[in-house]
């Protein structure tokens, strides 16, 4: 997977705090912090179905999940003192669990970024089915949410 995510670009969705993306197994959180900030100033508290970050006691992002992650698998760190990245598991992976929010009515993806979110997830399905074959470079023409896909492989 990690080569696929690396040849490919995502679909990244920026808000107030930071962005988000997803790939099939995995939603990436990224909020930039103020630079010096310390691990102990960072409090993630997630559950399966919602998640809560604070940062020197200020709520940054708060809500319900739209779909359940895996809350015993999620990760978080802080890099360089200015950047918290969150990756919060799927609990149902796979092409067709495509978020279109990071949290119910909160930083959704416009209707491109959508559509642009479904052919990368199905993309990376061709290639997971395809481990010999690169799929990196193909695209998926048309729009994807009427009348369904076809792979350009120019």
């Amino acid at each position: 997977m990690a080569d696929f995510d690396e040849r490919s670009s995502t679909v990244t969705v920026d808000t107030n705090w930071g962005s988000w993306f997803q790939t099939i197994d995995e939603v990436f959180v990224e909020i930039d912090v103020n630079e010096g900030t310390r691990g102990k100033d960072v409090k993630c508290d997630i559950t399966s179905k919602k998640m809560r970050v604070t940062v020197l006691g200020k709520v940054v992002i708060e809500g319900e999940f739209p779909k359940p992650v895996h809350a015993d698998e999620v990760l978080w760190t802080l890099e360089d003192k200015k950047l918290v990245r969150i990756c919060l598991p799927k609990a149902e992976p796979s092409a067709s669990n495509c978020w279109h929010s990071l949290l119910v009515g909160q930083y959704e993806a416009n209707l491109f970024q959508q559509d642009e979110m479904q052919k990368k997830l199905t993309l990376q399905r061709f290639q997971y089915e395809n481990p010999g074959m690169d799929f990196s470079g193909a695209k998926i023409t048309g729009n994807y949410d009427k009348g369904g896909p076809e792979l350009d492989k120019a």
